[in-house]
């Protein structure tokens, strides 16, 4: 792709960068953000740099927040002695979407996986961990995606709470086994977490 100036090259190869945006949308892009009013764009990379500057994670369960501790952690409503542990913001927004689930979350950051080189110590397991140990959990439901990674993430989290009393539960498959949770639609993954079945029962079946 031949470009008549440097800038809107680099522009156009720093947007390509995102995930699922290839060189002709990304020029697509640039070329509409240069259409629209200086201040829109300013706007925009100025969102963007906030983002990276201002952005924090909740120190109790690691969801992104603006804040030390998230909304979520925050409202005295929710039954912070069941935690449900989730890949990341994407699964904790759209179980948040079905408005069936009233406790608290766990962002573990990834699933275990060898191949990428990823391993319990890459993920934010270890905190989990002792907030059992602290005796501030009743109940842990696995609600990562029904994946190789994903379970097994859930049989390596669910051997460390082994003889500690936490009942441990994880979401009905009425997510097809395979499926990303966040692509899962709002009825579907609200009865999962509704009608959650004991996670011994998930690993004969």
């Amino acid at each position: 792709m031949d470009f008549s100036s440097k800038l809107l090259e680099q522009a156009v190869d720093e947007m390509a960068q995102l995930p699922g945006i290839g060189k002709r949308t990304a020029l697509r892009l640039v070329l509409h953000m240069l259409k629209q009013p200086e201040s829109q764009t300013k706007q925009l990379a100025n969102a963007l740099t906030k983002l990276r500057t201002d952005i924090k994670r909740c120190k109790n369960c690691y969801n992104i927040s603006d804040t030390e501790l998230c909304a979520i952690c925050a409202n005295p409503a929710r039954k912070s002695e069941i935690v449900c542990v989730v890949e990341d913001i994407r699964d904790v927004m759209a179980i948040e979407n079905t408005d069936q689930y009233r406790g608290h979350y766990h962002v573990l950051g990834g699933k275990i996986s060898p191949m990428d080189g990823i391993g319990p110590s890459q993920l934010s397991i270890k905190p989990l961990l002792d907030k059992v140990e602290a005796g501030k959990i009743e109940e842990i439901i696995f609600a990562l995606s029904s994946t190789l990674e994903g379970d097994t993430t859930n049989f390596y989290i669910y051997r460390q709470l082994e003889g500690k009393g936490i009942k441990t539960s994880t979401i009905a498959r009425g997510i097809s086994v395979g499926d990303e949770l966040e692509y899962a639609d709002e009825v579907t993954l609200g009865r999962s977490i509704a009608n959650r079945v004991p996670f011994e029962s998930s690993m004969r079946s």
